[in-house]
């Protein structure tokens, strides 16, 4: 839609009331003496199927340089995995599943005794080692 209405914009002629109007450019704006010898995007129909393959392949190209967001593309996947594997984590470990078997009890068994060895609970048996074990007995 935007290229067409681009085009058919710089193919009409300018008005006769802007046409002795003097334009002053911004400082530090970059406006070029030379005018375009094409102009910008060409009209499709007027080209053969080849060309027209080949000025789509070169848009898509351009487009996908210019559209390139590599910081945000890392921090959008980065946010992505960050959610999914909570999600799944909460599923695993907490999520009340309000069914007579549990399908992650074994994987939380496992897990919470793991863990269960650092609770406060748990403190003075690791403290208290085995002391026939410990002790040098010759």
């Amino acid at each position: 839609m935007f290229p067409t209405l681009i085009r058919r914009l710089a193919d009409k002629p300018i008005p006769t009331i802007f046409r002795n109007a003097t334009v002053t450019p911004s400082p530090g704006a970059s406006i070029s003496p030379y005018k375009p010898k094409k102009v910008w995007p060409p009209d499709f129909s007027k080209l053969s199927e080849k060309e027209q393959f080949r000025f789509e392949r070169r848009y898509k190209r351009r487009l996908f340089l210019a559209t390139a967001r590599p910081r945000w593309d890392r921090y959008v996947r980065l946010a992505q995995l960050f959610s999914v594997t909570s999600v799944f984590i909460y599923a695993v470990l907490f999520m009340d599943w309000q069914s007579q078997k549990q399908p992650f009890q074994g994987v939380r068994d496992k897990f919470w005794g793991a863990v269960g060895a650092f609770s406060p609970q748990q403190r003075h048996e690791r403290r208290n080692p085995h002391l026939g074990a410990t002790t040098d007995q010759k």
